[in-house]
């Protein structure tokens, strides 16, 4: 109050019986701020800060500054105030109906507490379950300032996540200011980690490839980089060390289906100069399967196996291996050939 000034303690004053849900606003007075909410003092923190937030939407602010609230002459354990303050915070940020407020800043002054702040912050995240939508995700717009809508881009293109963090230290002196910062950068650093995947099949990701990496950035802690026009071309992925470890493991799964597939494409290409599958047609004529079909019912023949389902025209088919008719479940039955294309029909 001291530092807002005589004009704001006068407001207090004035509208002191006045007060409407547990607080009043008056003018910033020598703050730089443009108003002040006051509560009155209880153990709730919880739901004092939903208050104000929802405050701030309807006057439409579009940002507001909280302390530590009750961590002062109310003696509250930090811990316990970081838990009530982010709770009301992620329950406020997951309205849908929020339209105004952009912007939620919580100052703490006191060193001692950022840790409580932080484990709470890293308890919610490490609990949170793998949606699109995360915990995180939806608050980070409210701590960082949302970001605006980008064009659509080429899908071949993994767009570039980059988030702005601001850190306001404030302390009695430069000395404890300049540990503050120190001490920030050094537990960033430690949560930070880069993994670099290099393989030429990355030259062969789709769309169905580049929407699973941007799916995979979005939900976690992470920024991927997709490097094209490097031999061999690789993905850089960095970021909070586990999510950076966990979508390596993806991308990896990635290029090892890949490389399944096109070993299995390989096959089917050999397979099929020495051996046709054909299925009998409208016209009386027989049509060949398709190569990866031809291989699989060579496999099943191999394997001894009686049946495969198979598709014929887009339509499902189950093919006995011993008659070589295929039936669909409507009682239509189309004659099979094997034939050799070495020895010819066998």
């Amino acid at each position: 109050m001291d530092a807002a000034g005589s004009q704001v303690v006068d407001e207090c004053a004035q509208f002191a019986g006045l007060l409407q849900s547990g607080f009043i606003t008056t003018q910033g007075g020598n703050l730089l701020c443009s108003k002040i909410i006051h509560l009155v003092s209880n153990n709730h923190v919880k739901s004092q800060v939903s208050i104000v937030l929802n405050e701030c939407e309807q006057q439409k602010y579009k940002s507001v500054a909280f302390p530590a609230i009750g961590t002062g002459q109310a003696r509250q354990s930090p811990a316990k105030v970081a838990d009530e303050m982010l709770d009301a915070i992620v329950e406020f940020a997951s309205q849908k109906s929020v339209q105004h407020l952009q912007t939620i800043k919580i100052v703490i002054f006191q060193t001692n507490m950022l840790k409580d702040f932080y484990e709470s912050m890293k308890k919610r995240q490490d609990a949170e379950s793998s949606t699109t939508d995360s915990w995180f995700s939806m608050i980070k717009s409210f701590f960082w300032g949302k970001k605006q809508s980008t064009e659509k881009r080429n899908p071949m293109i993994l767009e570039k996540k980059d988030y702005l963090v601001t850190f306001q230290i404030c302390g009695e002196t430069k000395e404890n200011v300049d540990a503050t910062e120190s001490w920030i950068k050094n537990l960033i650093l430690k949560e930070q980690y880069d993994a670099v995947i290099s393989n030429e099949l990355i030259q062969s990701f789709d769309e169905s490839q580049i929407a699973a990496l941007a799916d995979l950035q979005r939900r976690k802690l992470v920024t991927i980089e997709l490097e094209n026009k490097l031999s061999p071309p690789q993905i850089t992925i960095s970021g909070i060390s586990r999510d950076v470890c966990f979508v390596s493991v993806e991308v990896q799964s990635m290029i090892q289906k890949l490389k399944d597939a096109e070993d299995e494409q390989s096959k089917a290409e050999v397979l099929y100069n020495l051996v046709e599958w054909r299925y009998l047609g409208n016209n009386d004529a027989f049509v060949a399967f398709d190569k990866l079909t031809n291989m699989k019912l060579e496999d099943a023949k191999i394997a001894k196996k009686p049946y495969l389902n198979v598709k014929i025209n887009k339509r499902n088919y189950q093919v006995n291996l011993n008659t070589l008719q295929a039936h669909d479940d409507q009682g239509k039955t189309i004659n099979i050939q094997r034939v050799s294309k070495n020895e010819g029909k066998l």
